[in-house]
């Protein structure tokens, strides 16, 4: 989707709506989300324990597969037969964990687990601000 930019820094509440002199090139909302289109993916959210990190339940994750998970990264992790989750990866003096961005859900010690691995780095989190506009999105999927 292209949308147009404005050269103007910041908008007054009262401001009328800007005229056509202050268009500027087209923004494209897909190169700015996936610089590379071959290594990344996407996956719907949910659950909640992701909430702090400013993922919410049915927001839509841009994941790359293509850059390297460091410490504080979100990670989309596969736990073998566990599935998929999306969680803080951590480094400790205790080893590597799994962590939710929510006091209320557990930390994963991958040591513990009988095999995982990332599947990928998100770097981004599309909300929709409208609820209603996330059920029509839903609802237009084949």
């Amino acid at each position: 989707m292209d949308l147009p930019s404005f050269s103007v820094p910041l908008v007054g509440a009262g401001f009328p709506s800007p005229t056509d002199e202050w268009f500027e090139a087209q923004l494209v909302i897909g190169d700015l989300l996936v610089p590379r289109p071959t290594s990344t993916f996407y996956a719907r959210c949910e659950g909640s324990s992701m909430e702090q990190a400013g993922i919410r339940h049915g927001d839509i994750l841009v994941i790359d597969r293509a850059l390297a998970a460091t410490h504080n990264s979100v990670v989309i992790a596969s736990l073998g037969v566990g599935g998929y989750v999306v969680k803080r990866l951590l480094s400790t003096p205790a080893g590597i964990v799994l962590a939710a961005d929510h006091p209320g859900y557990p930390t994963i010690k991958v040591a513990e687990l009988p095999t995982w691995e990332v599947w990928g780095v998100v770097t981004y989190a599309v909300t929709a601000v409208d609820p209603g506009a996330l059920l029509q999105l839903t609802q237009r999927r084949p």
